[in-house]
């Protein structure tokens, strides 16, 4: 090792015998911690015997603060020399002692660094950053004592014990940090700074890469690799990631910032250095594998939400990652984070685009029995995850321009985005938009005017549940869902008036008054045949939720059971008794409330009455 003498002041008041005294003494001292080899004058014949592997600062705390004065001594002899006396044998001779000081400052640095890794963990340096006056325990290079046990009472050699609010493992990792600061701080000092951070770099790079590997950042894995892995196995990657990254940052990289800025204090290049050359080629890793999962081609709109959670991720540690990378050798890595931020973003939006035009594009055929389309469902099961991301979303639509609805049907046409109180509002509400749009459109298609309707009243039922369920609620307010199940409601009657009107219509009115013989037994011919042709037409017929599906059934029992019972009860009985007119009263009213509880189950034998029954029309 080669000195570099530091600037410092020059001592003019001593003399030469004072500083040969000055260096003698440091001798003497240095001499005692030196494991290679000890001196051999009349100065320090005793202390040579010493067994100097015994010989830390963990151990011989006082002596270890007295090894430290002993260099700040040589020190202030070496720039004595070499002010007044340039060639003297005195300055060769401190200059040894100097490096052998130096080597056992090495040693003890490794030595604190390897062996104290419990004490110098992330998570132990990361809570004792909330508690600044138990970082700032006072090292074996703080204050003066005139003996050893004036040192020991002061309980700075960690003998006395801790304090109420400071577990062990707090005070033992206060005093590690404190004895590697003072090592650091008497090297940079005495132009020993390299040596002494590349022993520190060496040993805490390697801690960071094992903490990374742990939580399954792999230094080693490469963009391509990631961009050929199935969607699975990548899937599983960004899982593990999101954990990763909130421990990285909040954990590793901060009680790793912690530590560095303690240690290396008195050098702010040094431990900006530091910092970078320990941190950064996992940082990189760690937040470039989002930019290259954002690359990765054909990332269909199902990919979004995982898209979503990384951009959530580094969004909501931005702060921290800010704050922990804020030196400007650390650039590389914030700009790193902001452009996995920038192209999730980017990559988000390209998948709500493809989803929207999916919506718009599709071609599928409308179910046959009128219940809720597929299209409606993954719309809406969509929705109601994406709406999860209230957070985020704001910034990733804030300005994205709305799509212009100049080819949508009238009826829809009334939306106003400016009615919304967010752009994400607007931007959902424009989506649910378009899939009404396409719901009505699709319901064009049915032959059965009554089944289009009943389609039109499953879907928006759907939809309007689906919002009442979910924080789409919030966000679309509630002037949205009272106008839709308005809508809803609409539909059903128009359903019933058109599906069950003419079996309403072939019943007498309220106000018909008696009915002759004659007159009842066409009454019930005619309810005969509508009743059969709407039952028979609607048999497999849908209505998706129980709620709606039971007040329809409750308001057709209302409108035909009344009238039915009195014509039954007056003509039915008789009219059945005679064996030849027995077609003519096909249904008691019991029968007719188990033929309508039968309907709106479709295939799935769910209805009140079984298949037998239906033969019996």
């Amino acid at each position: 090792m080669r000195y570099t003498p530091p600037s410092t002041p020059m001592h003019h008041s001593l003399s030469d015998s004072v500083v040969e005294d000055n260096v003698n003494i440091a001798e003497a001292l240095i001499s005692m911690w030196d494991a290679d080899a000890a001196f051999a004058n009349h100065h320090h014949s005793r202390l040579a015997a010493v067994n100097t592997t015994s010989l830390n600062f963990k151990d011989n705390r006082y002596q270890a603060k007295q090894f430290l004065n002993s260099i700040k001594s040589l020190q202030s002899a070496m720039h004595y020399y070499t002010e007044h006396d340039s060639a003297s044998h005195q300055l060769v001779r401190a200059q040894k002692l100097m490096q052998t000081a130096m080597r056992r400052l090495e040693k003890e640095f490794y030595a604190i660094l390897s062996t104290n890794r419990r004490y110098l963990d992330h998570e132990s340096v990361s809570s004792l950053s909330s508690r600044a006056s138990t970082i700032l325990t006072p090292s074996v290079s703080d204050n003066e004592y005139e003996s050893e046990e004036e040192f020991r009472f002061s309980g700075v050699d960690g003998s006395s014990p801790p304090s109420v609010h400071e577990s062990e493992d707090d005070r033992a990792s206060s005093v590690v940090m404190a004895d590697l600061k003072a090592i650091a701080d008497c090297m940079i000092g005495s132009g020993y700074g390299k040596e002494c951070v590349k022993i520190y770099k060496i040993v805490r790079k390697s801690i960071v890469d094992e903490a990374l590997y742990n939580l399954g950042v792999d230094l080693s894995f490469s963009p391509s690799e990631i961009q050929k892995m199935q969607w699975k196995a990548l899937e599983a990657k960004i899982r593990g990631w999101q954990r990763a990254v909130k421990v990285s940052v909040r954990t590793i990289f901060f009680g790793e910032k912690i530590l560095c800025d303690h240690v290396f204090s008195s050098s702010t290049p040094v431990r900006q250095s530091c910092f970078k050359d320990i941190t950064q080629s996992g940082a990189l890793v760690l937040f470039g594998f989002p930019e290259t999962v954002a690359k990765r081609r054909k990332l269909s709109a199902e990919k979004l939400f995982q898209t979503l959670d990384m951009y959530e991720a580094i969004a909501n540690l931005w702060p921290e990652i800010e704050a922990i990378f804020s030196d400007e050798p650390a650039l590389a890595v914030r700009s790193q984070a902001l452009s996995s931020l920038i192209r999730l973003g980017d990559a988000a939006r390209s998948m709500l685009a493809d989803f929207e035009s999916a919506i718009e594009k599709d071609s599928s055929k409308s179910p046959a029995t009128g219940t809720v389309h597929p299209l409606t469902r993954y719309v809406m099961n969509y929705l109601t995850f994406l709406v999860n991301y209230t957070e985020v979303l704001p910034d990733i639509i804030g300005d994205w321009p709305e799509k212009g609805h100049a080819q949508l049907p009238e009826l829809y046409c009334s939306f106003e985005p400016e009615s919304y109180s967010s752009a994400m509002a607007a931007r959902i509400a424009s989506v649910m938009l378009i899939l009404l749009c396409k719901i009505d459109g699709k319901a064009k298609l049915y032959k059965n005017v009554e089944l289009s309707y009943l389609f039109l009243a499953n879907n928006l039922h759907y939809v309007v549940s689906k919002v009442r369920q979910s924080s789409l609620k919030e966000l679309l307010g509630f002037d949205w869902v009272a106008k839709h199940e308005s809508k809803v409601e609409q539909y059903v009657e128009i359903y019933k008036r058109i599906g069950w009107g003419r079996v309403v219509e072939s019943l007498p009115p309220p106000d018909a008054g008696e009915l002759q013989a004659d007159g009842a037994r066409e009454c019930f011919r005619r309810f005969n045949i509508e009743f059969e042709a709407a039952y028979q037409k609607q048999l497999e017929w849908v209505v998706a939720d129980t709620t709606m599906r039971e007040e329809i059934k409750t308001a057709l029992s209302g409108k035909l059971l009344p009238i039915y019972t009195a014509l039954y009860e007056a003509h039915g009985v008789r009219l059945r008794r005679d064996a030849f007119r027995d077609s003519i009263v096909r249904f008691s009213p019991e029968d007719l409330l188990n033929y309508l509880s039968d309907l709106f189950h479709g295939n799935d034998g769910s209805g009140s009455v079984s298949s037998s029954s239906h033969s019996r029309s």
